[in-house]
Protein backbone atom coordinates (compact mmCIF):
# COMPACT_ATOMS: atom_id res chain seq x y z
CA UNK A 1 0.00 0.00 0.00
CA UNK A 2 3.04 2.23 -0.33
CA UNK A 3 2.91 5.11 -2.81
CA UNK A 4 5.03 8.22 -3.20
CA UNK A 5 3.54 11.68 -3.44
CA UNK A 6 4.18 13.48 -6.70
CA UNK A 7 6.22 16.65 -6.05
CA UNK A 8 4.26 19.90 -6.18
CA UNK A 9 6.11 20.96 -9.30
CA UNK A 10 5.00 17.84 -11.17
CA UNK A 11 1.45 18.23 -9.90
CA UNK A 12 1.37 21.69 -11.45
CA UNK A 13 2.58 20.30 -14.78
CA UNK A 14 0.10 17.42 -14.63
CA UNK A 15 -2.83 19.58 -13.53
CA UNK A 16 -4.54 19.96 -10.17
CA UNK A 17 -6.43 16.69 -10.59
CA UNK A 18 -3.34 14.60 -11.36
CA UNK A 19 -3.17 11.46 -9.20
CA UNK A 20 -0.57 11.42 -6.44
CA UNK A 21 0.91 8.18 -7.78
CA UNK A 22 1.05 6.34 -11.07
CA UNK A 23 -1.44 3.65 -12.00
CA UNK A 24 0.79 0.79 -10.86
CA UNK A 25 1.54 2.43 -7.50
CA UNK A 26 -2.08 3.29 -6.72
CA UNK A 27 -2.76 1.94 -3.21
CA UNK A 28 -4.74 -1.26 -2.81
CA UNK A 29 -7.60 -0.17 -0.58
CA UNK A 30 -8.03 -3.60 1.00
CA UNK A 31 -4.40 -4.23 2.05
CA UNK A 32 -2.34 -3.34 5.09
CA UNK A 33 -0.67 0.06 5.26
CA UNK A 34 2.99 0.65 6.06
CA UNK A 35 5.06 3.64 7.11
CA UNK A 36 5.55 5.01 3.62
CA UNK A 37 1.80 4.89 3.00
CA UNK A 38 1.11 6.69 6.28
CA UNK A 39 3.66 9.37 5.51
CA UNK A 40 2.25 9.85 2.03
CA UNK A 41 -1.25 10.29 3.41
CA UNK A 42 -0.10 12.78 6.05
CA UNK A 43 1.87 14.77 3.49
CA UNK A 44 -1.15 14.89 1.20
CA UNK A 45 -3.33 15.99 4.12
CA UNK A 46 -0.89 18.77 4.91
CA UNK A 47 -0.70 19.85 1.26
CA UNK A 48 -4.50 19.93 1.03
CA UNK A 49 -4.60 22.03 4.19
CA UNK A 50 -2.05 24.39 2.61
CA UNK A 51 -4.50 25.00 -0.23
CA UNK A 52 -7.25 26.01 2.18
CA UNK A 53 -5.30 28.22 4.59
CA UNK A 54 -7.05 31.42 3.51
CA UNK A 55 -10.45 29.77 3.76
CA UNK A 56 -9.76 28.56 7.30
CA UNK A 57 -8.28 31.90 8.37
CA UNK A 58 -11.42 33.67 7.17
CA UNK A 59 -13.52 31.73 9.70
CA UNK A 60 -12.15 33.66 12.67
CA UNK A 61 -15.13 34.74 14.80
CA UNK A 62 -13.88 38.28 15.32
CA UNK A 63 -13.36 40.27 12.07
CA UNK A 64 -9.80 41.25 13.00
CA UNK A 65 -7.13 41.40 10.27
CA UNK A 66 -4.92 38.77 11.91
CA UNK A 67 -6.99 35.60 12.01
CA UNK A 68 -4.43 32.82 11.65
CA UNK A 69 -5.92 29.45 12.60
CA UNK A 70 -5.30 28.01 9.15
CA UNK A 71 -1.76 29.37 9.02
CA UNK A 72 -0.92 27.91 12.42
CA UNK A 73 -2.33 24.49 11.57
CA UNK A 74 -0.56 24.46 8.20
CA UNK A 75 2.81 25.42 9.64
CA UNK A 76 2.40 22.86 12.42
CA UNK A 77 1.62 20.14 9.87
CA UNK A 78 4.55 21.18 7.69
CA UNK A 79 6.86 20.91 10.68
CA UNK A 80 5.38 17.49 11.47
CA UNK A 81 5.96 15.87 8.07
CA UNK A 82 9.14 17.86 7.51
CA UNK A 83 10.68 16.09 10.50
CA UNK A 84 10.78 12.86 8.50
CA UNK A 85 12.81 14.34 5.67
CA UNK A 86 13.37 12.36 2.48
CA UNK A 87 14.15 9.05 4.16
CA UNK A 88 11.78 6.15 3.47
CA UNK A 89 10.31 4.40 6.49
CA UNK A 90 8.55 1.06 6.26
CA UNK A 91 7.51 1.12 9.93
CA UNK A 92 4.21 2.84 10.61
CA UNK A 93 5.07 3.36 14.27
CA UNK A 94 8.39 5.01 13.36
CA UNK A 95 6.72 7.45 10.96
CA UNK A 96 3.97 8.25 13.47
CA UNK A 97 6.53 8.85 16.22
CA UNK A 98 8.68 11.18 14.09
CA UNK A 99 5.67 13.10 12.79
CA UNK A 100 4.28 13.51 16.31
CA UNK A 101 7.59 14.92 17.52
CA UNK A 102 7.76 17.31 14.58
CA UNK A 103 4.23 18.51 15.31
CA UNK A 104 5.05 18.94 18.99
CA UNK A 105 8.10 21.11 18.32
CA UNK A 106 6.56 23.03 15.41
CA UNK A 107 3.15 23.68 17.01
CA UNK A 108 1.94 27.27 16.63
CA UNK A 109 -1.10 28.82 18.23
CA UNK A 110 -3.85 27.02 20.10
CA UNK A 111 -5.04 25.17 17.00
CA UNK A 112 -1.51 23.98 16.22
CA UNK A 113 -0.98 22.74 19.76
CA UNK A 114 -4.26 20.80 19.69
CA UNK A 115 -3.29 19.32 16.31
CA UNK A 116 0.06 18.27 17.77
CA UNK A 117 -1.74 16.52 20.61
CA UNK A 118 -3.92 14.67 18.10
CA UNK A 119 -0.73 13.51 16.38
CA UNK A 120 0.74 12.49 19.71
CA UNK A 121 -2.22 10.24 20.52
CA UNK A 122 -2.24 8.92 16.95
CA UNK A 123 1.39 7.85 17.34
CA UNK A 124 0.75 6.26 20.73
CA UNK A 125 -1.95 4.02 19.25
CA UNK A 126 0.43 2.85 16.49
CA UNK A 127 3.35 2.24 18.84
CA UNK A 128 5.34 -0.91 17.95
CA UNK A 129 3.24 -1.53 14.82
CA UNK A 130 5.23 -2.07 11.65
CA UNK A 131 2.01 -1.98 9.64
CA UNK A 132 -1.58 -0.99 10.31
CA UNK A 133 -5.03 -2.12 9.30
CA UNK A 134 -8.41 -0.42 9.32
CA UNK A 135 -9.03 -1.16 13.01
CA UNK A 136 -5.58 0.24 13.89
CA UNK A 137 -6.29 3.44 11.96
CA UNK A 138 -9.63 3.89 13.68
CA UNK A 139 -8.02 3.35 17.08
CA UNK A 140 -5.30 5.88 16.23
CA UNK A 141 -7.91 8.51 15.35
CA UNK A 142 -9.73 7.77 18.60
CA UNK A 143 -6.58 8.00 20.71
CA UNK A 144 -5.65 11.23 18.95
CA UNK A 145 -8.94 12.85 19.91
CA UNK A 146 -8.71 11.54 23.49
CA UNK A 147 -5.18 12.88 23.91
CA UNK A 148 -6.21 16.29 22.56
CA UNK A 149 -9.06 16.52 25.07
CA UNK A 150 -6.66 15.72 27.91
CA UNK A 151 -4.23 18.35 26.68
CA UNK A 152 -6.74 21.20 27.07
CA UNK A 153 -7.49 22.36 30.60
CA UNK A 154 -11.09 23.31 29.84
CA UNK A 155 -12.24 21.53 26.66
CA UNK A 156 -14.94 23.38 24.73
CA UNK A 157 -17.44 21.57 22.54
CA UNK A 158 -18.11 22.95 19.07
CA UNK A 159 -14.39 23.15 18.32
CA UNK A 160 -11.74 21.00 16.63
CA UNK A 161 -11.98 18.70 19.66
CA UNK A 162 -15.60 17.82 18.89
CA UNK A 163 -14.91 17.30 15.19
CA UNK A 164 -11.92 15.02 15.93
CA UNK A 165 -13.89 12.98 18.47
CA UNK A 166 -16.96 12.49 16.30
CA UNK A 167 -14.89 11.71 13.19
CA UNK A 168 -13.00 9.09 15.19
CA UNK A 169 -16.29 7.60 16.41
CA UNK A 170 -17.49 7.18 12.83
CA UNK A 171 -14.15 5.64 11.87
CA UNK A 172 -14.43 3.14 14.70
CA UNK A 173 -17.95 2.16 13.68
CA UNK A 174 -16.85 1.65 10.07
CA UNK A 175 -13.87 -0.47 11.12
CA UNK A 176 -16.09 -2.64 13.32
CA UNK A 177 -18.31 -3.25 10.30
CA UNK A 178 -15.34 -4.54 8.30
CA UNK A 179 -14.48 -1.42 6.29
CA UNK A 180 -11.15 -1.09 4.52
CA UNK A 181 -8.63 1.61 5.34
CA UNK A 182 -10.20 3.74 2.65
CA UNK A 183 -13.66 3.07 4.10
CA UNK A 184 -12.53 4.08 7.58
CA UNK A 185 -11.10 7.36 6.31
CA UNK A 186 -14.17 8.02 4.16
CA UNK A 187 -16.45 7.55 7.18
CA UNK A 188 -14.24 9.85 9.25
CA UNK A 189 -14.34 12.55 6.57
CA UNK A 190 -18.10 12.32 6.10
CA UNK A 191 -18.72 12.63 9.83
CA UNK A 192 -16.12 15.40 10.18
CA UNK A 193 -17.98 17.58 7.66
CA UNK A 194 -21.27 16.81 9.40
CA UNK A 195 -19.77 17.53 12.82
CA UNK A 196 -18.28 20.78 11.51
CA UNK A 197 -21.73 21.89 10.34
CA UNK A 198 -23.04 21.29 13.87
CA UNK A 199 -20.39 23.38 15.64
CA UNK A 200 -22.55 26.55 15.60
CA UNK A 201 -25.26 24.62 17.48
CA UNK A 202 -22.76 23.82 20.23
CA UNK A 203 -20.98 27.17 20.37
CA UNK A 204 -23.39 30.15 20.20
CA UNK A 205 -20.67 32.62 19.28
CA UNK A 206 -20.16 30.72 16.02
CA UNK A 207 -23.88 30.82 15.23
CA UNK A 208 -24.01 34.55 15.91
CA UNK A 209 -21.00 35.20 13.68
CA UNK A 210 -22.36 32.93 10.95
CA UNK A 211 -19.28 30.69 10.75
CA UNK A 212 -18.23 27.16 11.62
CA UNK A 213 -15.24 26.46 13.84
CA UNK A 214 -11.98 27.31 12.07
CA UNK A 215 -9.91 24.62 13.78
CA UNK A 216 -12.57 22.04 13.03
CA UNK A 217 -12.54 23.06 9.37
CA UNK A 218 -8.75 22.77 9.24
CA UNK A 219 -8.82 19.27 10.71
CA UNK A 220 -11.59 18.18 8.32
CA UNK A 221 -9.62 19.43 5.32
CA UNK A 222 -6.58 17.54 6.60
CA UNK A 223 -8.55 14.29 6.80
CA UNK A 224 -9.96 14.81 3.32
CA UNK A 225 -6.47 15.28 1.90
CA UNK A 226 -5.44 11.97 3.46
CA UNK A 227 -8.50 10.28 1.94
CA UNK A 228 -7.70 11.69 -1.50
CA UNK A 229 -4.24 10.18 -1.24
CA UNK A 230 -5.57 6.74 -0.33
CA UNK A 231 -7.96 6.93 -3.26
CA UNK A 232 -5.17 7.96 -5.60
CA UNK A 233 -6.86 11.26 -6.35
CA UNK A 234 -5.39 14.71 -6.86
CA UNK A 235 -5.82 17.63 -4.51
CA UNK A 236 -8.13 19.74 -6.68
CA UNK A 237 -11.42 21.04 -5.32
CA UNK A 238 -14.26 18.54 -5.20
CA UNK A 239 -17.66 18.39 -3.54
CA UNK A 240 -17.17 17.37 0.07
CA UNK A 241 -19.18 14.76 1.86
CA UNK A 242 -21.77 15.91 4.33
CA UNK A 243 -21.98 19.54 5.31
CA UNK A 244 -21.79 22.44 2.91
CA UNK A 245 -18.50 24.25 3.18
CA UNK A 246 -18.17 28.00 3.62
CA UNK A 247 -17.39 29.72 0.35
CA UNK A 248 -13.96 31.16 -0.24
CA UNK A 249 -14.23 34.57 -1.87
CA UNK A 250 -11.55 35.87 -4.18
CA UNK A 251 -10.22 39.16 -2.74
CA UNK A 252 -11.16 42.24 -4.69
CA UNK A 253 -8.54 43.79 -6.91
CA UNK A 254 -7.15 43.67 -10.41
CA UNK A 255 -4.49 41.01 -9.82
CA UNK A 256 -4.60 37.21 -9.85
CA UNK A 257 -1.92 36.02 -7.46
CA UNK A 258 -1.77 36.33 -3.68
CA UNK A 259 1.90 36.29 -2.66
CA UNK A 260 3.08 36.01 0.93
CA UNK A 261 6.45 35.39 2.57
CA UNK A 262 8.57 36.24 5.61
CA UNK A 263 11.92 38.02 5.27
CA UNK A 264 14.55 37.14 7.88
CA UNK A 265 17.51 39.48 8.22
CA UNK A 266 19.16 42.30 10.12
CA UNK A 267 18.42 46.03 10.07
CA UNK A 268 15.44 45.48 7.76
CA UNK A 269 13.73 48.73 6.73
CA UNK A 270 10.02 47.97 7.01
CA UNK A 271 8.89 51.28 5.51
CA UNK A 272 11.21 50.97 2.49
CA UNK A 273 10.14 47.38 1.85
CA UNK A 274 6.48 48.40 2.07
CA UNK A 275 7.06 51.22 -0.42
CA UNK A 276 8.72 48.92 -2.97
CA UNK A 277 6.14 46.14 -2.63
CA UNK A 278 3.31 48.67 -3.07
CA UNK A 279 4.66 49.41 -6.55
CA UNK A 280 4.12 45.77 -7.56
CA UNK A 281 0.42 45.30 -6.76
CA UNK A 282 -2.40 46.04 -4.34
CA UNK A 283 -3.79 44.72 -1.02
CA UNK A 284 -0.30 45.34 0.36
CA UNK A 285 0.57 44.38 3.93
CA UNK A 286 4.16 44.70 5.10
CA UNK A 287 4.64 44.37 8.86
CA UNK A 288 7.37 43.38 11.28
CA UNK A 289 10.60 44.72 12.67
CA UNK A 290 14.29 44.95 11.80
CA UNK A 291 14.74 41.18 12.06
CA UNK A 292 11.50 39.69 10.70
CA UNK A 293 9.16 41.21 8.08
CA UNK A 294 5.98 39.59 6.78
CA UNK A 295 4.94 40.55 3.24
CA UNK A 296 1.53 40.14 1.57
CA UNK A 297 0.57 41.51 -1.85
CA UNK A 298 -1.77 40.77 -4.76
CA UNK A 299 0.02 40.95 -8.12
CA UNK A 300 0.35 39.32 -11.52
CA UNK A 301 4.10 38.75 -11.08
CA UNK A 302 4.70 36.78 -7.88
CA UNK A 303 8.21 35.90 -9.05
CA UNK A 304 9.14 39.56 -9.21
CA UNK A 305 7.88 40.14 -5.66
CA UNK A 306 9.73 37.09 -4.32
CA UNK A 307 12.92 38.07 -6.16
CA UNK A 308 12.80 41.52 -4.55
CA UNK A 309 12.19 39.97 -1.12
CA UNK A 310 15.24 37.72 -1.54
CA UNK A 311 17.43 40.80 -2.02
CA UNK A 312 16.43 42.01 1.46
CA UNK A 313 17.14 38.82 3.40
CA UNK A 314 16.46 35.12 3.62
CA UNK A 315 12.90 34.05 2.74
CA UNK A 316 10.69 31.71 4.73
CA UNK A 317 7.05 30.58 4.58
CA UNK A 318 6.60 31.52 0.93
CA UNK A 319 2.99 31.23 -0.30
CA UNK A 320 1.75 31.82 -3.85
CA UNK A 321 -2.00 31.45 -4.37
CA UNK A 322 -3.92 31.61 -7.63
CA UNK A 323 -7.02 33.29 -6.24
CA UNK A 324 -9.24 32.17 -9.10
CA UNK A 325 -8.44 28.50 -8.60
CA UNK A 326 -7.95 28.64 -4.81
CA UNK A 327 -4.50 27.20 -5.40
CA UNK A 328 -1.90 27.64 -2.68
CA UNK A 329 1.58 26.21 -2.46
CA UNK A 330 4.08 26.88 0.28
CA UNK A 331 7.79 26.94 -0.59
CA UNK A 332 10.65 27.16 1.83
CA UNK A 333 13.97 28.94 1.72
CA UNK A 334 16.77 26.37 1.25
CA UNK A 335 18.89 27.65 4.09
CA UNK A 336 16.19 27.59 6.79
CA UNK A 337 13.42 25.27 7.88
CA UNK A 338 10.19 26.49 6.28
CA UNK A 339 8.16 25.55 9.32
CA UNK A 340 9.96 27.90 11.69
CA UNK A 341 10.43 31.62 12.06
CA UNK A 342 13.53 31.82 14.27
CA UNK A 343 12.71 34.48 16.77
CA UNK A 344 14.69 34.30 20.01
CA UNK A 345 16.49 37.56 20.58
CA UNK A 346 18.53 37.52 23.79
CA UNK A 347 19.27 40.84 25.47
CA UNK A 348 21.32 41.50 28.57
CA UNK A 349 19.27 42.93 31.37
CA UNK A 350 19.30 43.81 35.06
CA UNK A 351 17.22 40.69 35.65
CA UNK A 352 20.05 38.53 34.36
CA UNK A 353 22.46 40.18 36.85
CA UNK A 354 20.29 40.66 39.92
CA UNK A 355 18.23 37.47 39.93
CA UNK A 356 18.69 33.77 39.31
CA UNK A 357 15.33 33.84 37.50
CA UNK A 358 15.16 34.73 33.80
CA UNK A 359 12.14 36.01 31.92
CA UNK A 360 11.16 35.25 28.30
CA UNK A 361 8.46 37.32 26.60
CA UNK A 362 6.68 37.13 23.24
CA UNK A 363 6.55 40.62 21.70
CA UNK A 364 5.59 42.08 18.31
CA UNK A 365 6.70 45.59 17.36
CA UNK A 366 10.03 47.34 17.72
CA UNK A 367 8.70 49.92 20.18
CA UNK A 368 7.19 47.26 22.43
CA UNK A 369 10.45 45.33 22.24
CA UNK A 370 12.26 48.36 23.64
CA UNK A 371 9.72 48.65 26.45
CA UNK A 372 10.28 45.05 27.51
CA UNK A 373 14.04 45.42 27.25
CA UNK A 374 13.90 48.50 29.47
CA UNK A 375 12.03 46.45 32.06
CA UNK A 376 14.80 43.87 32.20
CA UNK A 377 13.38 40.98 30.21
CA UNK A 378 16.05 38.32 29.61
CA UNK A 379 14.96 37.23 26.11
CA UNK A 380 12.37 38.28 23.57
CA UNK A 381 10.67 36.00 21.06
CA UNK A 382 9.42 38.02 18.10
CA UNK A 383 5.78 37.30 17.36
CA UNK A 384 2.29 37.52 18.71
CA UNK A 385 -0.57 38.53 16.46
CA UNK A 386 -0.56 36.56 13.17
CA UNK A 387 3.03 35.36 13.66
CA UNK A 388 2.65 32.99 16.61
CA UNK A 389 5.97 31.44 17.67
CA UNK A 390 6.36 27.67 17.67
CA UNK A 391 7.14 25.43 20.63
CA UNK A 392 10.69 25.13 19.29
CA UNK A 393 11.08 28.93 19.15
CA UNK A 394 10.16 29.22 22.82
CA UNK A 395 12.38 26.29 23.81
CA UNK A 396 15.32 27.95 22.04
CA UNK A 397 14.70 31.16 23.97
CA UNK A 398 14.47 29.27 27.27
CA UNK A 399 17.72 27.47 26.50
CA UNK A 400 19.47 30.72 25.53
CA UNK A 401 19.11 32.48 28.88
CA UNK A 402 21.83 31.91 31.52
CA UNK A 403 19.51 30.60 34.19
CA UNK A 404 17.93 27.28 35.15
CA UNK A 405 14.77 29.06 36.31
CA UNK A 406 12.67 30.79 33.65
CA UNK A 407 9.31 32.57 33.58
CA UNK A 408 7.41 32.65 30.27
CA UNK A 409 5.17 35.58 29.31
CA UNK A 410 3.15 34.67 26.15
CA UNK A 411 1.34 38.06 26.00
CA UNK A 412 -1.25 36.64 23.62
CA UNK A 413 -4.15 34.27 24.25
CA UNK A 414 -3.21 32.26 21.16
CA UNK A 415 0.32 31.62 22.44
CA UNK A 416 -0.56 30.34 25.92
CA UNK A 417 -0.96 26.67 24.94
CA UNK A 418 2.32 26.77 23.00
CA UNK A 419 4.07 28.33 26.00
CA UNK A 420 2.60 25.66 28.27
CA UNK A 421 3.92 22.99 25.92
CA UNK A 422 7.38 24.58 25.86
CA UNK A 423 7.36 24.79 29.66
CA UNK A 424 6.56 21.10 29.97
CA UNK A 425 9.25 20.09 27.46
CA UNK A 426 12.05 22.27 28.80
CA UNK A 427 14.86 20.66 30.79
CA UNK A 428 14.96 23.83 32.88
CA UNK A 429 12.63 24.75 35.72
CA UNK A 430 10.22 26.83 33.65
CA UNK A 431 7.01 28.46 34.80
CA UNK A 432 4.18 30.19 32.95
CA UNK A 433 2.48 33.48 33.75
CA UNK A 434 -0.52 33.30 31.37
CA UNK A 435 -0.55 36.90 30.14
CA UNK A 436 -3.07 37.36 27.30
CA UNK A 437 -2.09 40.85 26.16
CA UNK A 438 1.07 42.92 25.92
CA UNK A 439 -0.06 45.35 28.69
CA UNK A 440 -0.60 42.38 30.98
CA UNK A 441 2.94 41.26 30.23
CA UNK A 442 4.33 44.71 31.00
CA UNK A 443 2.45 44.83 34.31
CA UNK A 444 3.73 41.36 35.14
CA UNK A 445 7.34 42.38 34.50
CA UNK A 446 6.91 45.46 36.66
CA UNK A 447 5.81 43.17 39.49
CA UNK A 448 8.91 40.98 39.21
CA UNK A 449 10.70 40.78 42.59
CA UNK A 450 14.43 40.14 42.30
CA UNK A 451 14.58 38.85 45.89
CA UNK A 452 11.65 36.41 45.63
CA UNK A 453 11.77 32.79 44.48
CA UNK A 454 10.22 31.41 41.31
CA UNK A 455 6.88 30.38 42.79
CA UNK A 456 6.38 33.68 44.57
CA UNK A 457 7.21 35.66 41.43
CA UNK A 458 4.74 33.64 39.37
CA UNK A 459 2.07 34.54 41.93
CA UNK A 460 3.03 38.24 42.05
CA UNK A 461 3.24 38.58 38.29
CA UNK A 462 0.01 36.69 37.58
CA UNK A 463 -1.89 38.91 40.00
CA UNK A 464 -0.41 42.09 38.52
CA UNK A 465 -1.25 41.04 34.99
CA UNK A 466 -4.84 40.23 35.89
CA UNK A 467 -5.41 43.77 37.18
CA UNK A 468 -4.76 45.41 33.80
CA UNK A 469 -7.49 46.36 31.33
CA UNK A 470 -6.42 46.16 27.68
CA UNK A 471 -8.10 47.95 24.78
CA UNK A 472 -7.16 47.26 21.16
CA UNK A 473 -8.28 49.28 18.14
CA UNK A 474 -8.17 47.92 14.59
CA UNK A 475 -10.29 47.73 11.43
CA UNK A 476 -12.88 45.05 10.64
CA UNK A 477 -11.98 42.90 7.64
CA UNK A 478 -15.52 41.60 7.06
CA UNK A 479 -19.13 42.21 8.09
CA UNK A 480 -20.30 40.09 11.00
CA UNK A 481 -22.56 40.04 14.03
CA UNK A 482 -20.90 38.94 17.26
CA UNK A 483 -21.50 39.62 20.94
CA UNK A 484 -24.76 41.28 19.94
CA UNK A 485 -22.83 43.82 17.88
CA UNK A 486 -23.38 44.31 14.14
CA UNK A 487 -20.08 45.17 12.45
CA UNK A 488 -19.63 46.29 8.84
CA UNK A 489 -16.46 45.56 6.90
CA UNK A 490 -14.12 48.53 7.11
CA UNK A 491 -15.44 49.87 10.41
CA UNK A 492 -13.10 50.69 13.27
CA UNK A 493 -13.55 48.11 16.02
CA UNK A 494 -12.49 47.94 19.64
CA UNK A 495 -11.62 44.87 21.70
CA UNK A 496 -11.60 44.90 25.49
CA UNK A 497 -9.44 42.18 27.00
CA UNK A 498 -9.71 40.26 23.73
CA UNK A 499 -13.50 40.55 23.34
CA UNK A 500 -15.09 42.61 20.57
CA UNK A 501 -17.24 45.24 22.28
CA UNK A 502 -17.62 48.26 20.00
CA UNK A 503 -17.57 49.42 16.38
CA UNK A 504 -17.83 52.88 14.85
CA UNK A 505 -16.73 54.95 11.88
CA UNK A 506 -13.68 56.57 13.46
CA UNK A 507 -10.91 55.82 15.93
CA UNK A 508 -11.73 58.52 18.56
CA UNK A 509 -15.29 57.23 18.96
CA UNK A 510 -14.07 53.67 19.51
CA UNK A 511 -11.46 54.82 22.02
CA UNK A 512 -14.08 56.78 23.98
CA UNK A 513 -16.32 53.71 24.20
CA UNK A 514 -13.44 51.47 25.26
CA UNK A 515 -12.35 53.86 28.00
CA UNK A 516 -15.88 54.04 29.36
CA UNK A 517 -16.05 50.26 29.47
CA UNK A 518 -12.65 50.20 31.19
CA UNK A 519 -14.06 52.60 33.82
CA UNK A 520 -11.07 54.80 33.12
CA UNK A 521 -12.14 57.34 35.74
CA UNK A 522 -11.32 54.75 38.40
CA UNK A 523 -7.87 53.98 36.99
CA UNK A 524 -4.60 55.57 37.99
CA UNK A 525 -2.52 55.11 34.84
CA UNK A 526 -3.45 54.99 31.15
CA UNK A 527 -0.77 54.12 28.60
CA UNK A 528 -1.31 54.49 24.85
CA UNK A 529 0.90 52.41 22.53
CA UNK A 530 0.56 53.57 18.93
CA UNK A 531 1.06 51.23 15.98
CA UNK A 532 3.55 51.19 13.13
CA UNK A 533 1.26 53.00 10.69
CA UNK A 534 0.71 56.01 12.99
CA UNK A 535 2.89 58.92 14.02
CA UNK A 536 3.62 60.43 17.40
CA UNK A 537 1.53 63.44 16.37
CA UNK A 538 -1.46 61.16 15.73
CA UNK A 539 -1.06 59.55 19.13
CA UNK A 540 -0.64 62.89 20.92
CA UNK A 541 -3.98 64.09 19.54
CA UNK A 542 -5.64 60.98 20.96
CA UNK A 543 -3.86 61.52 24.28
CA UNK A 544 -5.04 65.13 24.47
CA UNK A 545 -8.67 64.04 24.20
CA UNK A 546 -8.15 61.32 26.81
CA UNK A 547 -6.51 63.86 29.10
CA UNK A 548 -9.47 66.23 28.79
CA UNK A 549 -11.93 63.46 29.56
CA UNK A 550 -9.92 61.97 32.44
CA UNK A 551 -7.84 64.78 33.95
CA UNK A 552 -7.02 62.88 37.14
CA UNK A 553 -5.28 60.00 35.36
CA UNK A 554 -1.55 59.76 34.70
CA UNK A 555 -1.23 59.48 30.92
CA UNK A 556 1.69 58.20 28.87
CA UNK A 557 2.16 57.79 25.10
CA UNK A 558 4.67 55.27 23.75
CA UNK A 559 5.68 54.03 20.31
CA UNK A 560 4.58 50.38 20.23
CA UNK A 561 5.26 49.79 16.56
CA UNK A 562 2.75 46.91 16.59
CA UNK A 563 1.23 45.74 13.28
CA UNK A 564 -2.51 45.63 12.54
CA UNK A 565 -3.63 47.51 15.66
CA UNK A 566 -3.74 51.30 15.52
CA UNK A 567 -3.61 51.56 19.29
CA UNK A 568 -3.18 49.33 22.30
CA UNK A 569 -4.40 51.05 25.46
CA UNK A 570 -3.54 49.90 28.96
CA UNK A 571 -5.51 51.02 32.01
CA UNK A 572 -4.49 50.10 35.55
Amino acid sequence: MSVDIVPHELQEEMGSEAPLGDAEAKPDRSTVGDGNCLLGALRAGGAYLDRHVGQVNALNVFPVPDGDTGTNMSLTMRAAVGEVGDKAHSSASEVARIVAHGALMGARGNSGVILSQIMRGFARALDAKETFMALDLAEALKEGATTAYKGVMKPVEGTILTVAREAAGAAGHAAAQGATIEGVLASAVTEAWASLARTPQLLPVLAEAGVVDAGGQGFTVLLEGMLRYVRGEGLGEAAGAGAQRPEAHVPEGQYNYDTQFVILGKALDVAAIREQVAKMGDSVMVVGDENTVKVHVHSDSPGRVIEYGSTQGKLSSVVVENMQLQYESFQAAQALSASRIPAAMVSSSPAGQLSEIATVAVVSGEGLRRVFESLGVSAIVSGGQTMNPSTQDLLMAIASVPSDQVILLPNNSNVILTAQQAKDLSAKHAALVPTRTVPQGIAALLAFNYQADLEANVEFMSEAGSQVQTGEITRAVRSVQVNGLAVAAGQIIGLLNGELVTADTDIPSVIRELLQRMRAEEREIITVYYGQDLSLADAEKVAEEIGRSYPGVDLEVLDGGQPYYYYIISAE
